[in-house]
């Protein structure tokens, strides 16, 4: 089975930090949001990831997953031109993928169960062309949105002003007959029809196969955590320190940690209570300060500060006392009382 992981979305809800990184280059708990999705591949029946890439900075992306994940998958890299939407991402693997089962996976989604756990969820599904992740929220008209019956996908709708459910698309789908879902998503490439957002949409396409006889199941999600904002990465990055098990709590050397908590390869923490939910990568100093619930970047400098739900971009330097912050790469920020 392979899977199509799409990258290459401009990823503008977490500016600062996709300045300078893609967005699933973004690190949490331990490493890029890309690696969390490649490692939860592991355990599955997957052999080929086919990563769609684009922009300036694609290369991040290519050179991560080559030197950290080659060794257990065979690795595809197709590029998407131009962002214009899902659908549009997902098209470019066409050649990579059509004609095999494949699983969709969001280069921005992380879920509390793996994707094994979905997969086994759609075998256990009888005659179906494929699958999608579902999960009931409260404001349906942010989410596509599929209506249900006796368990199969009836209509499918991206962003609906009057939601006909409140089952939303969770960012996973498993597809066995990918000829279709190509050729549907070429009908609206070529018939030039955009979606919501002005964008060719996946949701639209697999609406397009469900009404030209395609039989959709559905799987249940019970979390999934959307990546491309401050407030959800930091959830996110809770969420994943906590199923990590980083170790117990301790007292040393001037220090206070509190798990969980994970720090990377040269780290140099003085003084200092770190934790809980802290995430901290490699090279980063940290002087006199007290940091929970944050995402320090890489060769980052915090002296004097008092920080909490707050992301750090790499080889930046705050010293004083904010609470809480947002700051990209290479930033400079100093607070006098």
């Amino acid at each position: 089975m392979k899977a199509i992981v799409p990258t290459a979305g401009n990823g503008t809800r977490l500016y600062p930090h996709t300045h300078t990184k893609p967005k699933p280059m973004v690190r949490l708990a331990g490493k890029p949001i890309l690696g969390h999705i490649l490692t939860n591949f592991r355990a599955t029946k997957v052999d080929e990831i086919v990563v769609v890439v684009g922009g300036p900075m694609q290369n991040q992306v290519i050179e991560y997953a080559q030197e950290n994940y080659s060794d257990r998958f065979e690795l595809t890299f197709v590029e998407q031109e131009s962002p214009q939407g899902l659908g549009h991402s997902i098209y470019q693997a066409e050649s990579a993928v059509r004609g095999d089962s494949a699983v969709i996976a969001l280069g921005d989604m992380l879920f509390q169960n793996g994707y094994r756990t979905f997969l086994e969820a759609h075998d256990a599904l009888s005659n179906v062309d494929g699958s999608i992740g579902l999960k009931r929220v409260t404001e349906p008209h942010r989410y596509g949105i599929a209506s249900v019956e006796n368990g199969r996908i009836t209509e499918l709708v991206e962003k609906p002003v009057d939601p006909p459910s409140d089952l939303a698309i969770s960012g996973v789908y498993v597809i066995e007959d990918t000829g279709h879902l190509f050729d549907s998503l070429e009908h609206l490439l070529e018939k030039n029809r955009r979606g919501a957002g002005g964008e060719y949409q996946l949701t639209d396409a697999l609406n397009l196969m469900v009404s030209q006889g395609s039989v959709l199941g559905m799987f249940k999600v019970d979390d999934w955590y959307d990546c491309g904002r401050p407030k959800t990465l930091l959830e996110a990055n809770r969420i994943t320190l906590e199923q990590m098990g980083t170790g117990a709590s301790e007292t040393s050397e001037g220090n206070v940690i509190i798990e969980p908590v994970d720090v990377g390869t040269n780290v140099t923490i003085n003084e200092s209570v770190i934790g809980p939910y802290v995430s901290i990568d490699d090279g980063a100093t940290i002087i006199n300060s007290i940091v929970r619930d944050c995402i320090v970047g890489r060769n980052t400098t915090l002296r004097d500060a008092t920080l909490t739900e707050s992301l750090l971009g790499d080889n930046s330097t705050v010293e004083g006392e904010p609470n809480s912050l947002n700051i990209g790469d290479n930033s400079s920020i100093s607070i006098s009382q």
